[in-house]
């Protein structure tokens, strides 16, 4: 399983409001090789589950994960930030070994 902080939350919800989602739209989040790391994240939202992704209930909202992206990603926390240090979603992966400065990156 993985966590989702009050701030990320309420972002995700406030983006699937304001895009006019529909209820049936949810957040992937991706494992994907690239970036200075070797494996990035990628989050986008889309409207239909694959047969063999995890979905989690969240309060509002869905999150489904491949399977193979759920191996690197168990136990992550997903955070937001909107302050004057940056902006955006943030990743804190206990199975990442290595991660990049800007912290979308990261090798196991």
């Amino acid at each position: 399983m993985i966590q989702v902080s009050e701030a990320a939350k309420n972002q995700i919800k406030n983006i699937l409001q304001a895009e006019q989602r529909g209820e049936d739209a949810f957040l992937r989040i991706q494992v994907r090789q690239g970036g200075c790391s070797g494996l990035s994240y990628k989050l986008e939202f889309q409207n239909e589950h694959k047969e063999t992704d995890k979905v989690f209930e969240q309060e509002g909202f869905k999150i489904s994960i491949d399977p193979k992206s759920y191996l690197y990603i168990i136990g992550m926390t997903l955070d937001y930030s909107g302050g004057l240090n940056g902006t955006g979603f943030s990743f804190t992966n206990p199975n990442a070994k290595k991660t990049c400065g800007c912290g979308s990156s990261f090798a196991v």
